[in-house]
């Protein structure tokens, strides 16, 4: 336990041990003479501030401190709630297209330091002296990060180079008219605040609307893999009974993507509600109300065939598109904790 409080404090440089030989010498016994699991045990306890701070001290620990294994679990605390596979494709396209620029960049060296040869095989001048910033620039680019490990993506995504896609909750502030909505954005972290920054796509002929301080509690992983300008397979919809928790498509017009709403599935006008005699799951109509719209408001309800449902409406209300049931209690949680203060118009 002491020993892992040590490495805990450590930042810039591994400290050495002193014990005292019988003789009267001194023995140096660094961390790296621990014992292969010790030493293992302690560095899945550092966090990756530590991590980051022990791949400084030498080559062996800054193999084993940037280990995917290590960074694994960082990842899925902080980021797994609100990174899907879309994110991970973006991530992989970011990756290929650092490697192709990479691969430029070296081979424009090479060339440059052919030129260079020539050039010093006629030159009579003395080997000009090394230049030491320009060293420390070559020692740093060789100890760079592996572009497709672990540490890598934590940290592009830690410190705001790269923008995500993900979704958010009530978006541009919680603008009345997405209330209870979820949309499609990129998103880039701001760890001085711990907040987000939000892009999201134009709205027809909108340009690029941008929220800044977007919280953590406002962002999720896209549930589906289907992109906002594509209707989603509704799967669920033979198993829909009234008090099913819904989310379903739903854009202004046909410039626009798709946004996610809440809903909840209700009974037909011509079903009293009385659980044991409704008979609504059979019928091939199905109801979804929004209930945080007043009554009578022509955004309240609205009705789907469940047999034949793609996506309908018209340019005054809107296009349905499809429906994912929701079976998690915690995203249902999420979505009362979200419900507007007043009843929407």
């Amino acid at each position: 336990m002491m020993t892992m409080m040590m490495m805990m404090s450590l930042s810039s440089k591994v400290e050495n041990v002193v014990e005292e030989q019988e003789g009267g010498g001194e023995m140096l016994l660094s961390v790296l003479d621990l014992p292969e699991l010790t030493l293992e045990c302690i560095l899945e306890k550092l966090p990756p501030s530590g991590l980051c701070s022990m791949a400084g001290v030498c080559s062996s620990l800054r193999d084993r401190c940037m280990s995917d294994h290590l960074w694994e679990k960082h990842m899925k605390q902080k980021w797994g709630k609100i990174i899907g596979p879309a994110a991970y494709r973006e991530w992989q396209w970011y990756m290929a297209s650092r490697q192709d620029s990479t691969n430029i960049r070296q081979s424009k060296q090479r060339v440059w330091m052919r030129l260079m040869s020539l050039v010093r095989s006629f030159s009579w001048s003395r080997t000009p002296k090394i230049d030491a910033a320009a060293a420390a620039a070559a020692c740093k680019q060789r100890s760079s990060l592996p572009v497709n490990s672990i540490m890598s993506w934590y940290l592009a995504l830690e410190t705001g180079r790269f923008w995500f896609p993900a979704q958010v909750y009530n978006r541009e502030n919680g603008h009345v008219g997405f209330m209870l909505s979820c949309y499609d954005a990129e998103l880039s972290y701001d760890a001085l605040n711990d907040t987000f920054q939000a892009r999201y796509p134009p709205h027809g002929r909108r340009a690029v609307a941008i929220e800044t301080c977007v919280p953590w509690e406002r962002l999720r992983a896209p549930p589906v893999d289907t992109s906002p300008h594509d209707l989603h397979v509704s799967d669920c919809l033979n198993e829909l009974h009234p008090g099913d928790h819904i989310e379903i498509q739903w854009r202004r017009n046909k410039e626009f993507p798709y946004g996610w709403w809440y809903g909840v599935v209700g009974h037909l006008d011509s079903c009293d509600g009385n659980e044991n005699y409704c008979r609504c799951h059979s019928n091939e109509m199905v109801v979804l109300e929004f209930n945080q719209y007043t009554p009578g408001s022509r955004w309240r309800t609205t009705t789907i065939n469940r047999k034949e449902h793609r996506e309908e409406g018209n340019e005054a209300d809107g296009f349905y598109g499809g429906i994912r049931k929701i079976n998690s209690e915690e995203e249902i949680s999420k979505w009362k904790r979200l419900w507007p203060v007043e009843i929407l118009e």
